[in-house]
């Protein structure tokens, strides 16, 4: 393809869906990743009535890998309405694993390589993969190369009672040895983010996120899930968002990663969830010959990454003004402001960043701060501590909520953020 035509070329995100999401270990507990997966991408197949055989491909992550479908994405196609020729490929990116299946998606149509993409994330953590202690896997290894009963039960002989304690998925960060949460402390300490601030910001959280389901925002986002096997139950809402949350409530509860000095609390972060989440991409002309009106366009995107020893939830104060820089706008230029709220710690210490100019010059080597964030342009119907967090389903949830925002205004621009592990952030801009 000619660089003219490549460069003419315009991401349009046609439609979106998820499934509710559920804490885990509740109505989704009997549901694998894949599971969640591809009942969500086969019914945005259906609903926005898109030939299968039409998708040129379909990027799709996990964080939390099914070992029995490492490649989910292909699993998707496989266990779905498409032909087998529809080329599949997963990715991951800790919490902002969709937000990479989009990008990825949008460079394949911008690129020229194709001009169909569904892109999407999901995650069950009420299935996660169990591992055992390496000495075992050996015993098991071995067992299992023998090649009569003796010699098997020979290596058997060798079990230990300690060998037979499960591993579960590790939550501490590899290089730093420490949990997001504690990191959220760290935060929540070197930046003077209070207990009060933390717990306040998530009753705004629960409140906004009831209203929005209330006034029919989600209706059309979140598809109703029969619950296998009978079918007879469905859910059609998302469990976690509280009526009763008060700032007294919150108050009461115990720090959970600091149980001395903490404010990082079971109700100012966000909880182990379980879900998905597509996207349907086109080329814009594609799209509009065939009949859709896209939502909004991607404007421009960008990608950041800190010192986890050093803050490690940071990213979106990173991400942002690269992205912005790329779309050639400012904060003032945004309508609107999506954050994913891993802890509301994180989420504070992120927006105190975006209007300090310290930071910008020991930072980010710019004289002035990106801009003070307008509360009420922020976060608008809740976000993850209030609706749930699947790590690899939320920014493609928050994508999706901002197109469908802007399509309400009959305009205007979007910035949708996370943090993830590892320290990275990304950052996406929308328009209409």
């Amino acid at each position: 393809m000619s660089p003219s035509k490549r460069n003419s070329r315009r991401v349009a995100i046609v439609e979106g869906l998820r499934t509710p999401f559920a804490k885990s270990g509740s109505v989704f507990r009997g549901e694998s990743t894949l599971d969640l997966a591809s009942s969500v991408v086969a019914e945005l197949v259906a609903r926005t009535g898109i030939d299968p055989a039409t998708v040129d491909r379909v990027v799709y992550g996990a964080v939390v890998t099914d070992v029995g479908a490492p490649n989910i994405a292909r699993e998707i196609v496989l266990a779905g309405p498409f032909p087998e020729s529809v080329d599949a490929y997963s990715v991951s990116r800790a919490c902002a694993t969709s937000t990479q299946s989009f990008v990825d998606g949008a460079q394949s149509i911008l690129l020229g390589d194709a001009d169909i993409v569904i892109a999407g994330g999901a995650d069950s953590l009420s299935k996660p993969p169990i591992t055992y202690s390496d000495h075992f896997v050996e015993i098991l290894m071995e067992a299992n190369a023998a090649k009569d009963m003796p010699s098997k039960l020979k290596a058997f002989s060798k079990v230990r009672p300690r060998d037979l304690a499960p591993n579960p998925p590790a939550i501490a960060e590899r290089s730093t040895g420490k949990t997001m949460g504690h990191s959220a402390e760290d935060m929540a300490k070197a930046n003077g983010i209070t207990r009060q601030a933390q717990d306040e910001f998530a009753v705004r959280s629960h409140a906004r996120a009831i209203e929005a389901w209330d006034s029919g925002i989600f209706d059309q986002e979140v598809m109703p899930y029969p619950v296998p096997p009978t079918f007879r139950d469905t859910v059609e809402r998302d469990n976690i968002p509280r009526t009763d949350s008060t700032p007294q409530k919150l108050a009461e509860l115990r720090p959970v990663f600091d149980k001395r000095y903490g404010s990082v609390t079971a109700a100012n972060a966000s909880p182990l969830t379980d879900g998905a989440s597509a996207l349907l991409l086109m080329d814009e002309s594609v799209a509009k010959a065939l009949g859709y009106d896209p939502k909004a366009y991607l404007k421009s995107y960008a990608f950041a990454a800190i010192d986890p020893n050093w803050q490690l939830l940071m990213g979106p104060a990173f991400a942002s003004p690269l992205a912005l820089d790329k779309a050639g706008m400012t904060l003032d230029d945004i309508d609107v402001i999506d954050m994913h709220e891993a802890f509301a710690a994180q989420v504070l210490s992120n927006v105190q960043a975006f209007g300090s100019d310290d930071f910008a010059k020991a930072r980010l080597g710019r004289d002035k701060a990106i801009g003070t964030i307008d509360m009420e342009r922020f976060n608008i119907y809740g976000g993850s501590i209030s609706l749930g967090h699947p790590f690899a389903a939320t920014g493609a949830r928050q994508i999706m909520t901002m197109a469908n925002e802007l399509e309400r205004r009959g305009g205007g621009t979007a910035l949708v953020t996370q943090c993830a592990a590892g320290g990275l952030g990304a950052a996406v801009v929308l328009e209409r």
